[in-house]
């Protein structure tokens, strides 16, 4: 059920990354992202909105779709394109307080942006491969959680490559493949004795995430601190900063703020005799 998955495991539910685990079969989760990112050309912000719908296939399959939209390489909002993200659960070993989980995911994204973006007759490049809006690309890779009464623990490694973008070729100049790779840590901090269903839950979160090109000698981590609250076991509101702490990458943006809202619906696919 649903809400064994947003309440009893409710730190796992990291901000910045996906667990091993998976929402409950026929259910439906509709998220509205925003990021609003400082940029490293003119130090000014600019905003995308990534509305993001989640489908419980089967216990072992969830698959995501999301649609981007931002001004990031212009004055003016526009959509940019959409990308698919699937995870398949194949390994798990529960216990009443505790699991641990493997999973393989991949995701494949097309966009249509510039391959460079330009501001004020200057070009500035980026070699990291963001296929959240900004390149069009694919990934593969795998993610292991461990749940520990009230802390979870989750680590992922995946390969990432850049495609040519909607209208518009790579630059050759520009990385083309990366390894990413994240550790996770949450811990539920409220409710600290559990009642019901209706409790609201405080989580709070730190991850590392990082890149390292393949056909560069650049890298990037990146921390982001979150704070999460789940609302009636069916909804919840993330708060996050993600900000470099080390890397020689060049990039559009070191550091953003996301704000995320989540409602789920249960069991709407399950067929009903």
């Amino acid at each position: 059920m649903i809400f064994y998955s947003l309440h009893m495991h409710a730190q796992e539910l990291f901000v910045s990354t996906e667990p091993a685990s998976n929402m409950a079969t026929g259910s439906l989760g509709l998220r509205m992202n925003t990021k609003l990112f400082k940029m490293k050309n003119d130090g000014q912000y600019a905003y995308r909105l990534d509305p993001e719908v989640m489908v419980g296939a089967t216990k072992r399959l969830m698959l995501h779709l999301n649609v981007y939209g931002s001004n990031m390489y212009q004055s003016n909002f526009r959509v940019e394109g959409a990308s698919v993200y699937g995870k398949y659960r194949f390994y798990s070993s529960d216990d009443v307080h505790s699991h641990f989980r493997i999973a393989g995911f991949s995701k494949i994204s097309m966009i249509n942006n510039p391959p460079v973006l330009q501001k004020d007759l200057h070009y500035y490049y980026s070699d990291e491969i963001d296929i959240d809006g900004n390149n069009s690309g694919w990934l593969a890779g795998i993610v292991a959680t461990q749940l520990s009464h009230k802390l979870a623990i989750s680590s992922s490694v995946a390969f990432v490559n850049r495609l040519d973008n909607i209208n518009a070729t790579k630059d050759p100049a520009q990385s083309a493949t990366a390894i990413n790779y994240s550790l996770s840590g949450g811990y539920l901090v409220l409710p600290t004795v559990y009642k019901d269903y209706k409790q609201t839950n405080l989580n709070l979160y730190f991850e590392l995430l990082g890149s390292s090109s393949l056909d560069k000698k650049a890298y990037f981590i990146d921390a982001a601190p979150a704070i999460q609250f789940i609302f009636n076991s069916i909804s919840r509101l993330d708060l996050s900063y993600r900000t470099q702490i080390a890397g020689n990458m060049q990039r559009l943006s070191e550091r953003y703020f996301l704000l995320r809202f989540e409602y789920n619906l249960l069991n709407i696919f399950v067929n009903r005799k």
